[in-house]
């Protein structure tokens, strides 16, 4: 498989190792420093993008990269503002797109974990449930985008929640919104925390990385996946959930 990566910060190098692990060959490297050698010339030869660029740069390049017919693997987040923009201009160039907050194998489970119980507390009204992520201090959006998938999945299940709001813990939260608490140290790959607590016990779910091979791992993984396909997929569609 060759591929182009769109970012070549970190989560780039650590892509680039993953897809020389297995075999697999990086064509072009995109930085912000060179956004204009993402041109048909350069993609010749190329079977995917993997962007991992921030939201403010991404957008653009997605919708570039499918325009000039490259499959994209997209984990920026901060920027699902423009996600229906992103999806319209995969569909009018009948190309291929595959979005995820976190492309973690373990971070999807919870996911899928996190819907389920989230369903199941639909019907136990004692408990109230809050969400904690903590982070490197160089992240910049807050809070994550695997908070905010974890906090819409329990909307879309629980009909008591109908909202979530950056909350530290100090401020009175709306009686249907999640609070989610986002906290930045040094050196914290990502932890996520969904508790679920009432006067009698607390339920918790938690996905602790403990570096950022997975995520190159999982990144890879679907971009084997959205070769050769057209439309628009998640990591639900990778893993079969």
């Amino acid at each position: 498989m060759n591929i182009v990566l769109i970012g070549y910060g970190r989560m780039g190098h650590e892509i680039e190792q993953m897809a020389a692990d297995a075999g697999h060959r990086v064509i072009l490297k995109i930085d912000k420093d060179n956004t204009g050698d993402l041109n048909s010339e350069n993609i010749s030869g190329a079977d995917v993008a993997i962007e991992f660029t921030g939201p403010e740069t991404a957008p653009d390049l997605i919708m570039k990269a499918i325009a000039l017919g490259l499959p994209v693997v997209s984990g920026s987040t901060g920027w699902q503002d423009r996600f229906k923009e992103v999806s319209e201009c995969c569909n009018e160039n009948n190309g291929a797109f595959l979005y995820a907050s976190n492309f973690s194998i373990g971070a999807n489970i919870i996911f899928h974990l996190n819907s389920e119980l989230a369903r199941i507390m639909s019907k136990q009204d004692l408990y109230k449930v809050k969400i904690e992520e903590v982070h490197h201090i160089q992240k910049l959006d807050a809070p994550s985008g695997t908070a905010i998938t974890l906090a819409k999945e329990i909307i879309s299940q629980h009909p008591g929640y109908t909202e979530w709001i950056l909350n530290d813990g100090t401020s009175p939260v709306p009686d249907k919104a999640i609070p989610v608490k986002a906290v930045r140290e040094d050196s914290v790959p990502g932890i996520h925390d969904v508790e679920w607590s009432s006067e009698i016990d607390t339920i918790s779910l938690r996905h602790e990385a403990k570096n950022r091979k997975g995520l190159a791992a999982g990144a890879v993984m679907a971009a084997g996946f959205l070769v050769g396909k057209r439309g628009i997929f998640s990591m639900n569609n990778v893993l079969d959930f």
